[in-house]
């Protein structure tokens, strides 16, 4: 049994920070959003690993991935060499896979509870394809599964207008090697209206040539980070969650600390209140500032005389004498919010396309 990751996609819906960054590098609750996923799987037990990467992103990838050691796994990179699609994933895995049953989890989304009991069904009762589904009130952007009257599974509905209930399906989908047939022959499988291979596609083939799908519910948190409130909704929660209270650099006696505060390595904190829950990475330097609750702040930050919560600072962020709270913001790397401090009616901006700002 393997897995499959992918790191490709346009990442459209988080713009304008995806100019710059890689959707599934941009931190939550200061790690990698890809980071979950390898997790949940490597939890699972699967340990071979297959990372599949958009052109000219092999560099990139492999600079914040590796070889999968770190978590005890083996990653193979794959080429896809065009965003044509969920289903094309898979497909340009098919020599990688060397036959064996897979899984796809979504590089983008996270399973708090794991997959394990998904896994179990797909290994014990051996279908030749198996979604999972979650109660979601916003199912008409997502994919939805549609059932006769036994509770058998009909077919796999992309972004229905009127869903017959609330149930979605989530971004993790297993199969065994039949599911490589649906893209060969007279009656393979054809680009959606928009021009890709969407992943509900290969489930109906299989239905309709009389391959055995289940479906079962998912009964822990799924989030799914790709809009820019959820990114910090899934924040807050993880943040929420973790158990982790390390703090791994000395803090000058005029520093307070209130709740669940992690701090990395080479950090210096002067004259500061720091308030949990609240992870810091290494190399941050934080004077005479309020920090939290609810921010992650990646390496090599700086603030100083500001004031930050419910917040994501990317890596090398600097904030300096903002006298007003900053909220609710995601904040990318090696951007600058400075106040001069000098009297002055006008405010300076250097802002890139699509940004947002709130005065």
């Amino acid at each position: 049994m393997k897995a499959i990751i992918p790191t490709g996609g346009r990442g459209t819906r988080m713009q304008p920070i995806t100019f710059s960054a890689n959707k599934h590098f941009i931190p939550v609750a200061n790690k990698p959003l890809i980071f979950y996923p390898i997790e949940t799987v490597v939890d699972a037990g699967i340990k071979d690993i297959l990372i599949t990467y958009n052109s000219g992103n092999l560099n990139l990838v492999k600079s914040y991935l590796g070889d999968g050691s770190r978590w005890g796994a083996n990653f193979t990179y794959v080429l896809q060499e065009e965003p044509k699609g969920m289903a094309n994933i898979f497909q340009v895995c098919e020599e990688a896979l060397g036959g064996e049953s897979f899984l796809l989890h979504n590089g983008d989304n996270i399973f708090i509870e794991g997959i394990k009991k998904a896994l179990n069904h797909f290994l014990k009762k051996k279908p030749n394809g198996l979604i999972t589904m979650v109660h979601h009130k916003d199912n008409r952007r997502l994919g939805v599964p549609y059932f006769d009257k036994n509770k058998r599974l009909l077919e796999y509905v992309e972004k229905p207008e009127n869903p017959p209930h609330d149930f979605a399906i989530p971004g993790i989908y297993f199969f065994d090697s039949n599911v490589f047939k649906c893209f060969k022959g007279e009656d393979k499988i054809v680009p959606s209206a928009r021009g890709e291979l969407e992943i509900g596609a290969p489930f109906n083939w299989l239905i309709q040539h009389g391959y055995k799908v289940d479906v079962i519910e998912y009964e822990g948190k799924w989030m799914d980070p790709g809009k820019f409130d959820d990114w910090l909704d899934a924040n807050k929660y993880l943040l929420d969650i973790s158990k982790d209270s390390n703090i791994g650099s000395k803090l000058d006696s005029e520093t307070e600390i209130e709740g669940k505060v992690s701090i990395g390595k080479d950090c210096r904190i002067i004259n500061s209140k720091l308030k949990g829950p609240l992870v810091i990475g290494d190399g941050v330097e934080i004077i005479n500032s309020h920090v939290g609750p609810y921010c992650s702040i990646s390496n090599n930050s700086f603030m100083e005389n500001s004031h930050l919560e419910n917040s994501v600072l990317m890596e090398g962020v600097k904030i300096i004498n903002v006298k007003r709270p900053i909220a609710m913001s995601l904040i990318g790397p090696g951007s600058e919010i400075i106040d001069s401090d000098e009297d002055s009616e006008a405010i300076s901006f250097f802002i890139g396309e699509k940004s947002k700002i709130d005065l």
